[in-house]
């Protein structure tokens, strides 16, 4: 049996793959949570993105409401609701009603990131600018202040209550792609989720901001750490680079402004990248962790020790359900998530 890893945590974005719909990934996000939840893992947060048939997580509120009802231990969370898209009191009646009707379990992860075009961010909200992420600092001001009732003297929303928000605050997290969150939420004392998945490069820089900003809080005494980390993993490598290619392709899509539902690995085994995408793929995908479980739980150990991680939030992204789960459950074992049946 294995050393424990980290505590690990899931982050969904509910994949749409060719031949499938909507619902079937939301069902099959309920699946996963309910597997998740089961395998040992810490925390389900699902996605906020926008105007991308291939991700069906555009809600992430209803979705962890859903989840919640059918599941009874894990924390379940967003990775997260993207501030500048909503107003503060919006989300604070959302998520106090889901720490309402599911006291002790939920997280509310903040992101100052539109998660879409600009156009789909304008659309959000109802505005002729995509703008937005200058205003963080008081929309988060403001969205504290509505959980909590303490409002500077004057303000002009303080005779409003967030019902259910105001004595229903959540566990409150700040995400980033940059220092700039990483320094905010160490000054506020909030725990800090860093997209190493797709920001690989500043990941020990943004690391090192938020402790050196760190001021504890009423709510967290030290910093906490987790780093978003995108993995697939398979019987063995060749299988597990054979399931992650979709995604790549994807990304690629995404890219050149032509984003769909994820294609299969049949389909992806069949794509010549130009030089131009060999060049960019290879920088994309060194921060991938793919493999077999004893390759994942290597790149995993080197992650932890190099950045001191508290937690890793694990994304799987591969077209199909079955090879979704049984990457979760993979890493689960060589994670030693679970003691094995009848050991202390």
């Amino acid at each position: 049996m294995p050393d424990p890893l980290v505590p690990l945590s899931v982050l969904d974005l509910s994949p749409v793959g060719e031949g499938s719909s909507a619902s079937q990934a939301l069902a099959g996000s309920l699946d996963l949570a309910q597997h998740a939840e089961a395998l040992g893992y810490r925390r389900y947060w699902v996605a906020e993105h926008h105007n991308m048939p291939g991700i069906a997580s555009s809600s992430p509120a209803v979705l962890l409401a859903h989840v919640g009802a059918r599941t009874s231990t894990i924390r379940l969370g967003s990775g997260g609701v993207m501030l500048p898209n909503h107003s503060s009191l919006v989300v604070a009646e959302q998520f106090g009603m889901l720490e309402a009707l599911h006291p002790g379990r939920i997280d509310l992860g903040l992101g100052r990131a539109p998660g879409t075009d600009p156009a789909t961010a304008a659309a959000l909200r109802r505005s002729t600018s995509a703008g937005g992420a200058d205003e963080f600092p008081q929309q988060l001001a403001d969205l504290l202040s509505f959980f909590d009732g303490q409002w500077p003297e004057g303000h002009r929303f303080s005779r409003i209550t967030a019902v259910p928000g105001l004595g229903n605050r959540p566990a409150i997290w700040l995400l980033g792609s940059s220092t700039y969150s990483a320094q905010v939420a160490g000054m506020l004392g909030m725990p800090f989720s860093f997209a190493h998945h797709f920001a690989a490069g500043g990941t020990d820089e943004a690391v090192a901001t938020y402790r050196a900003s760190f001021r504890p809080s009423a709510s967290l005494a030290e910093p906490h750490v987790a780093l978003g980390v995108s993995v697939t993993c398979a019987e063995d490598d060749a299988r597990a680079r054979w399931l992650a290619k979709p995604s790549i392709i994807g990304f690629l899509r995404l890219r050149a402004g032509r984003p769909g539902r994820m294609i299969t690995p049949e389909a992806a085994a069949e794509h010549v990248f130009t030089p131009a995408e060999k060049q960019f793929v290879k920088g994309w995908t060194a921060a991938q962790v793919v493999g077999s479980p004893e390759t994942v739980r290597a790149r995993l150990d080197e992650l932890v020790a190099r950045t001191g991680a508290d937690e890793l939030v694990v994304t799987t992204m591969v077209h199909g359900h079955a090879d979704r789960l049984r990457s979760y459950e993979l890493l689960a074992e060589v994670a030693a998530l679970r003691e094995p049946a009848g050991r202390a």
